[in-house]
């Protein structure tokens, strides 16, 4: 009886505490659900954003990839802009040295025509004491005839003389023509043309250098009207009037008389 009494008020209390303990037993394993719903909230929210960050991340990859492949393309153009930027400043300046040997070979032939077309324009000349215009085959003409008369070839002169006053006959060389052809048909002894030349020499240029001398009045006169009735008679080398001195040296003696002085 009495361990009856005293398990009673126990198994009373149990009786009492066992709706508290499953009340407890029951809220945990709520908190622990809802613990456990939370945690698997938050790893399923970290596993979407770690998928989102994994597929952002392939993407920026990807994006950097294209936009290395850019850079590369980019890259290249550029190379390839420097190479033909190179290539035209080469040929800028080879063009330029083309232009520039271009326009030197036209000035060398523009130079060269003008002094070939020169060669066949009349051109200043000055001929004891008188200026005037000549062209350049009167010239060489006048001049070839001259220098066979300072060879000393009389004969050969005269002709040069006589041609030249018959093909150039308004030439501003005439006077002067006159004065050494008179001189050339003195030396072969044709006193009469070379008076007649004389003359010639006087009325049409009275004023000329070598137009003033006295001996053509004086002396070559005598010996025209001698040659008219006969041969004058003969002289040593020499003698008579004195031998021209023009700058060509004495005349040769030997083979012709005396020339005539004119100043």
């Amino acid at each position: 009886m009495r361990a009856r009494s005293f398990f009673a008020p126990l198994a009373a209390a149990a009786a009492l505490c066992l709706p508290l303990i499953s009340q407890a037993a029951l809220f945990e394993d709520d908190e622990a659900r809802r613990a456990i719903l939370e945690l698997r909230q938050r790893v399923e929210a970290q596993r979407q954003q770690s998928e989102r960050q994994a597929q952002d991340l392939q993407r920026a990859t990807e994006d950097n990839a294209q936009l290395r492949r850019s850079l590369l393309d980019l890259q290249g153009q550029i190379e390839q802009l420097r190479a033909d930027l190179a290539k035209l400043h080469g040929t800028d300046e080879q063009l330029s040295r083309d232009i520039a040997d271009l326009q030197r070979r036209q000035k060398d032939v523009a130079q060269a025509t003008e002094e070939r077309l020169r060669k066949f324009e009349p051109q200043k000349v000055t001929v004891d004491g008188r200026e005037f215009t000549a062209d350049p085959n009167e010239q060489r003409d006048y001049e070839a005839a001259l220098a066979v008369f300072r060879k000393g070839d009389f004969p050969p002169a005269q002709a040069a003389f006589t041609d030249f006053i018959k093909r150039w006959p308004q030439s501003g060389y005439r006077p002067s023509a006159l004065f050494w052809l008179g001189n050339a048909q003195y030396a072969n002894k044709d006193y009469r043309g070379a008076l007649a030349n004389f003359r010639a020499l006087l009325q049409q240029a009275p004023d000329h250098a070598r137009a003033g001398s006295g001996a053509v009045h004086r002396q070559l006169p005598d010996r025209a009207e001698g040659q008219r009735g006969r041969a004058p008679h003969a002289r040593r080398p020499g003698e008579g009037l004195p031998a021209v001195r023009s700058g060509f040296g004495r005349a040769r003696a030997s083979r012709a008389p005396a020339l005539i002085r004119l100043r």
